[in-house]
């Protein structure tokens, strides 16, 4: 136990050095630990500015988007710009609010939105914002009770038994809410304290022509001229607290926000971002790099490239049809060209022979050192039993239960049928059930599904060996052909209608159940849910457990190597502090990116005849008669910048601040040379791309006319 102590004494001393522009720290200790690099490379606040629990900070103005049920995982980051509760984050993290307002009568999504008063801005369910309180460092509560002699099982349970309790007790008479999350590969432990609201409402946003131009074809690319961006508003009861919505409400009074900057930026500008870094693994060993590049991302890849296919296929079809696929191509989309970035960065970078370097020198130096010795053996042995299955698991995941909508809305009616027949509570579900449903086949197409389908069914059947396809899936391939296959049982199925499914349903009993057990396509998605359920899940879980305990050991014996090598903690959805400078960068030789884009690149890349490119008209208008307004950095609107700030999913949508602290953009994307930074950050090719909160105040005073809302910003200029 002594020993696991040090470790976590070592893991705090060194968790605060940075070099270059690499990292994400920890905002309640860059007073011990950063502030003195940030304020030599430009910074003028302090500390207690940024992080103070006793004032008002700038934490109080950075906020976490979520979702009821999981408020802590938060999918973006947003920030307060007003009094009022007016909040920016990106459009891309508001893409599915504005699809759910949207109709072929009010088409948001290619029109844009903006309430012209608070009476019109537009309420979504589900949706949070949680604010952070303040944050606990819990490590000695933790630590102190778990010994080494406790197996991985026992120690993760015993983990989450301690923190259940010290969550309870930090949110207890309150309406706070509270999140104990694990750093440094469990070494270490922070609480964070949340007040959450759930009255959130849609304010703005640009049509998609400037919100998502470029479209899948410029995201995770460099230069970029995507006005992406979005503007919401927190309503809080009349006491300034959470509450669900009502016409009640008032907008939120939030004890900071950010002055907006509009003095403009220049090369070599300090820039700090401040959000909630979903997941990095930088400290990941060479073994799962390998299978990362030679088996999950080639057929991950693969899968999407597929579902992209057809998706894109529907959406040149109809107007209707891209209104409803729309935000299901996008997310999709997202991921795929991702991973097609990390393969490229991970081999032109070395990654996995860098950490074969590594792992020898560490594996001559564990020589006798207890748990530390023979780590690499036992890597190699755990890797090895985990390829097969998590190519199994891609395919029961990625093709199988989220492949074809339908097999998934399968598998939700079944389980909910069973659940209320178990419990006897037909109505819970039922009511439920109903909600979902209408949810699904607003936004659903069965034609373009049986082709998605017909594409999974092709590629499972393809790429697994036989003891890895589930059987439903392997009768596909005996008949005449994967599209005939996916046709005659979406023809048979009473799965593809809401009335289809009110009528096997009946009376939500065990005779539903049979009915169910019985459609094809639900024998489909159950075959598949439950081979990766028995199959696959059980001997994966048991291997990951071994992984995580050998990534506590092996970071701990890593930093006990290199003392002097400069460690901080992989992003796990908390808050985060990333500062670097405004920098261009040359992805190969004899090329040189330039740090901002312009509106004239807007107007080079126009192209009517191309969804993703054809801007809309007012634009156009705009830029023939020059009326920039005083948005304009040489005679031109700056549009997107990019800087070293070290950044990953979940930071969409974070305030980049300058050096007084003052709001300079929104970040939403990273440069695609260097998006293998979740594993390796490489500070000369490694950007994040943020959208010029000059080009976000042109839009909505001179495009979307919007000017009443700057009247809420304080504006530096």
């Amino acid at each position: 136990m002594k020993k696991l102590l040090s470790i976590v004494c070592m893991l705090a001393l060194f968790s605060g050095y940075c070099i270059a522009d690499e990292g994400m720290w920890i905002p309640m200790l860059l007073k011990k630990y950063n502030i003195e690099d940030m304020q030599k490379k430009g910074f003028k606040l302090t500390a207690e500015d940024i992080y103070d629990i006793n004032r008002a900070s700038l934490k109080d103005a950075v906020v976490g988007l979520g979702r009821e049920g999981s408020p802590f995982h938060h999918f973006c980051t947003g920030e307060f710009i007003s009094s009022e509760g007016l909040l920016v984050t990106n459009h891309h993290c508001s893409f599915n609010m504005i699809q759910n307002h949207s109709s072929l009568e009010h088409n948001y999504l290619r029109d844009g939105f903006w309430a012209k008063n608070r009476s019109e801005e537009l309420a979504n369910p589900g949706i949070t914002v949680s604010v952070l309180v303040r944050m606990e460092d819990v490590t000695e509560q933790i630590t102190s009770q778990l010994s080494d002699d406790m197996t991985a099982k026992e120690r993760n349970a015993k983990i989450k038994e301690i923190a259940q309790k010290l969550e309870q007790q930090a949110a207890e008479g309150t309406n706070l809410k509270a999140n104990i999350k694990s750093y440094f590969n469990g070494n270490q432990f922070f609480m964070s304290v949340f007040r959450i609201f759930k009255d959130v409402r849609l304010v703005g946003a640009p049509a998609s022509a400037i919100g998502k131009f470029g479209g899948d074809t410029d995201n995770w690319m460099w230069p970029r001229h995507t006005g992406d961006f979005s503007v919401l508003r927190v309503y809080a009861d009349e006491n300034n607290q959470p509450a669900g919505y009502s016409e009640k409400n008032r907008p939120y009074r939030p004890d900071a926000f950010f002055k907006i900057s509009a003095k403009g930026i220049k090369e070599g500008d300090f820039t700090m971002i401040f959000g909630y870094p979903g997941t990095t693994n930088e400290y990941l060993p060479s073994y799962a790099i390998k299978q990362l590049i030679d088996i999950e991302n080639p057929h991950k890849i693969a899968i999407r490239t597929a579902i992209l296919d057809k998706m894109n296929e529907a959406m040149n079809r109809s107007e209707l049809l891209r209104i409803k696929y729309a935000a299901k191509a996008a997310n999709v989309a997202n991921a795929w060209k991702k991973w097609q970035g990390e393969l490229k960065g991970l081999k032109r970078f070395n990654t996995v022979g860098n950490k074969e370097k590594t792992e020898a020198e560490f594996a001559v130096w564990a020589k006798g050192r207890g748990k530390y010795d023979g780590i690499m053996e036992r890597y190699a042995s755990l890797y090895d039993r985990r390829k097969d299955l998590i190519l199994a698991s891609v395919y029961a995941g990625e093709a199988g239960l989220r492949g074809a909508e339908i097999i998934g809305l399968a598998r939700n009616v079944y389980e909910k049928v069973n659940a209320a027949v178990k419990s006897g509570d037909k109505k819970k579900y039922e009511a439920r059930l109903q909600a979902e449903i209408a949810a699904f086949f607003k936004d659903y197409d069965a034609e373009t599904d049986r082709r998605i389908l017909a594409e999974m069914l092709n590629l499972y059947n393809t790429n697994l060996s036989d003891n890895w396809i589930p059987e439903e899936v392997k009768k596909a391939r005996n008949s005449a052909g994967y599209d005939t296959y996916a046709r005659n049982i979406f023809n048979k199925s009473a799965l593809t209608t809401p009335e289809g499914i009110k009528n096997i349903t009946g009376k939500w009993d065990s005779k539903a159940l049979l009915k169910l057990e019985k459609d094809p396509i639900c024998r489909l998605a159950l075959s598949i849910r439950d081979f990766n359920t028995r199959q696959i899940l059980p001997e994966l879980v048991k291997i990951e457990t071994a992984l995580r305990n050998e990534h506590q050991i092996w970071l701990a014996g890593l930093m006990e190597m290199q003392p002097e090598k400069v460690f901080y903690a992989d992003a796990n959805s908390t808050l985060r502090v990333a500062y670097g400078q405004v920098s261009g960068y040359t992805p190969v030789d004899a090329v040189k990116y330039t740090h901002y884009t312009t509106l004239t690149g807007i107007m080079e890349k126009d192209r009517p005849d191309i969804y993703d490119y054809n801007i809309p008209q007012a634009l156009r208008d705009i830029y023939a008669s020059k009326d920039f307004g005083p948005y304009t950095q040489d005679g031109d609107v700056p549009v997107c910048f990019i800087a070293t700030n070290h950044t990953t999913g979940g930071n969409s949508g974070s305030p980049v601040l300058n050096a007084e602290g003052h709001l300079i953009g929104i970040n939403f994307d990273r440069a695609w040379d260097g998006v293998m930074s979740d594993m390796q950050y490489d500070p000369a090719i490694c950007r994040n791309v943020a959208v010029d909160i000059r080009y976000v105040l042109f839009v909505i005073d001179k495009v979307a006319g919007a000017g009443h809302l700057l009247e809420e910003m304080e504006i530096v200029r």
